[in-house]
Formats: C-alpha cells, structure tokens, sequence
C-alpha cells in the first residue's frame, strides 16, 4: 500500500537532482533530513492543495548524483539546490524544511532573493566542527548500514504515540539512503552552524518542533528561531521528530495557512 502511494509522485529528475512533484500555484520546495528523502514528504503531496509542492532529493539521496566534494559543506548543498531552482524556473517559493534540510536551506535562502519564507520543522543548527558527532554519525552507519538504521533507528524519530503507519514511513525512506551520500550529509551536519547563515536572512520564518523530540530538543530549535531576525516559534506537543510524517494532518494546515 505504502509503496502504491509512493508511486503515484514519479521522480523526476533535473541538471542531476531527483524530486517528486504533486499540484500547482506557489511554489513550497520540501527538503528532508538526514536518514530520509523526497518521499518522506508523500503525506503533503498528497494532502496539500492549491500549491506547487516539490521535494527534492538532496545530492547522494534518490536518484540526485553525489556531490564532487567529499566533504560538503551546507553551501555546496544550497548550490545544488540553486541549480535546480534555476531549472525549474522558481520565484517567490517558501522553503520547508526538516532537520538536517534546514541547514541546507537555511544557506540558500541567506543568498536567494527567490525565498519568500520558510518553515523549519525540527531544525538541526549544526555542530560547527564538532569531530565526535561526525564520527558518532559513521559508526553507526558502518555498524548498522541502511536497514540496520532503519530498524533501530526509525522509532527514536517518532514520539511514545505515534502510528504504524509513521513508522513505516520513516523506515521506508532509511532503507533508501545511500551510505555515500550519507557520509558527506554528515560531514555537512557536523560542520554546518545555521546560526551563522540565519542573521542574514530578514524575510518570515516560522520553526515548529515536538515536545517529544529527541533528536533536535525544543531548546535548540528555539536558539535557531532566536537566530533569524524574524522568525516565531511554535510548541507541538506530543510529537516527535519528524512531525511532517506523525502528524500530517496539523502540519498541512500549518504549511498551507503559512505559505498562504
């Protein structure tokens, strides 16, 4: 059943870089975390209307091409992301990102007069060179690979209420990474400070994250919206990390009512 919903959104591919599309109007790109891709966005191609919705796969994610640093940073990231926006002839769009994805984001939209807004679910900040989460981050892959992540994994993303169904979906998208494109998201992960690039960034932004989150805990996602000049937060209780996939529902609503 998942796999049928799943393929209802074809990728599509451009300049390197895959992505799934649902709809028209504005566009709202959507990008993932870290152990994810562009179907973990498959409830709001689904269920969000009266936009353009695009969810991209990050490079060494899907069928995007790995970047050519072994090392990336989030600007190399924000660059492919440029290209792609280029492409497709994208203006006035509002980013909407999870976790690792709004580093990435976060560093386009500091240099894009084309982001209008955007909306960080769970953001990660970034370690700023911290060695011990990098290499924390490898063990594990090395240790466990795709599907051992995706076991042992997938349920720490979720909060204690989640359904079936979350898990599933979480689980479905681990299986999917690439351990190459894994290895330099993490090296972007462990460099990146979201902090830095979010001064820059004057234009609307509203970060949601779950009280229930233990990936990136509510303190840190509020350090990142005091970070941004203009920027609200908003407290979802009972939900964990991924709020997108375990509460589709409020998290549509809340894409819709603020892209609109």
């Amino acid at each position: 059943m998942l796999d049928e919903r799943i393929a209802r959104f074809e990728v599509r591919s451009s300049g390197g870089i895959s992505y799934r599309e649902s709809s028209s109007g504005r566009a709202l790109v959507l990008m993932h975390g870290i152990g994810s891709g562009s179907a973990s966005w498959l409830n709001q191609l689904e269920g969000v209307k009266g936009f353009r919705l695009i969810a991209w796969d990050a490079p060494g994610y899907g069928d995007s091409a790995y970047l050519k640093k072994a090392e990336p940073l989030p600007g190399d990231y924000a660059e492919a992301l440029a290209g792609l926006v280029e492409r497709l002839l994208l203006k006035d769009i509002v980013l909407v990102a999870n976790s690792l994805g709004a580093l990435m984001a976060g560093a386009f939209a500091k240099d894009s007069p084309a982001v209008r807004a955007m909306m960080l679910i769970s953001p990660a900040g970034g370690y700023g060179g911290d060695k011990q989460v990098l290499s924390a981050r490898l063990k594990t892959l090395d240790e466990l690979g795709p599907e051992g992540m995706a076991e042992k994994r997938s349920p720490t993303l979720l909060g204690a209420k989640h359904t079936p169904e979350a898990l599933e979906l979480v689980r479905w998208n681990q299986r999917r990474v690439h351990p190459q494109g894994y290895r330099q998201a993490a090296y972007c992960l462990s460099n990146g400070k979201l902090a830095d690039d979010a001064r820059h960034y004057r234009k609307p932004v509203l970060v949601v994250c779950g009280t229930e989150d233990r990936i990136t805990p509510e303190a840190g996602c509020k350090a990142v919206a005091q970070a941004f000049p203009d920027a609200e937060y908003r407290s979802l209780p009972g939900i964990g990390h991924v709020a997108h996939i375990e509460d589709p529902a409020l998290i549509n609503q809340t894409i819709a009512g603020f892209a609109a």
